[in-house]
C-alpha cells in the first residue's frame, strides 16, 4: 500500500519553529518530487514548497521564502519542512504529496502530484 504520512504539526507561538516530516511507505521516494501544501479554513489549497527527486531544485511560495526550508533524506524515505519565524497566517493543515518527475523538476501546483498524505495541523497562536 502506497502511503505518505505527515507528522510534526502542533501548536506554537508566533516566532516559533516546527519541523514537519513526510514519510513514505510502500514505495521509494527516489524518483518522486515532493511538495508541501497547506489549506486554511475557508481558503484554497496553497503550494508552500517543493523539492526535486534528487534534491537539486527547490521552490518556495513568496509567503514563506526565507522562513521555511525543505529537505529530503532519500535513505530514510523522508522529506522535511523546517518552519521558522512562524506567523499566525501560517496556521493551516499541511499536506505532503509525491509526484513522479524528471530530475530537477518540482512544482507548486497540486495537479502535478499523484499521492497525498492525510495532513497535519499547524496552529500558530499566542
Amino acid at each position: 500500500q502506497l502511503q505518505l504520512v505527515e507528522s510534526g504539526g502542533g501548536l506554537v507561538q508566533p516566532g516559533g519553529s516546527l519541523r514537519l516530516s513526510c514519510a513514505a511507505s510502500g514505495f521509494t521516494l527516489d524518483y518522486y518530487a515532493i511538495g508541501w501544501f497547506r489549506q486554511a479554513p475557508g481558503k484554497e489549497r496553497e503550494g508552500v514548497s517543493c523539492i526535486s527527486r534528487g534534491g537539486g531544485r527547490t521552490k518556495y511560495a513568496d509567503s514563506v521564502k526565507g522562513r521555511f526550508t525543505i529537505s529530503r533524506d532519500n535513505a530514510k524515505n523522508t522529506v522535511y519542512l523546517q518552519m521558522n519565524s512562524l506567523k499566525p497566517e501560517d496556521t493551516a493543515v499541511y499536506y505532503c504529496a509525491a509526484g513522479r518527475t524528471a530530475p530537477l523538476i518540482c512544482a507548486l501546483r497540486g495537479n502535478e502530484y499523484d499521492y497525498w498524505g492525510q495532513g497535519t495541523q499547524v496552529t500558530v497562536s499566542s
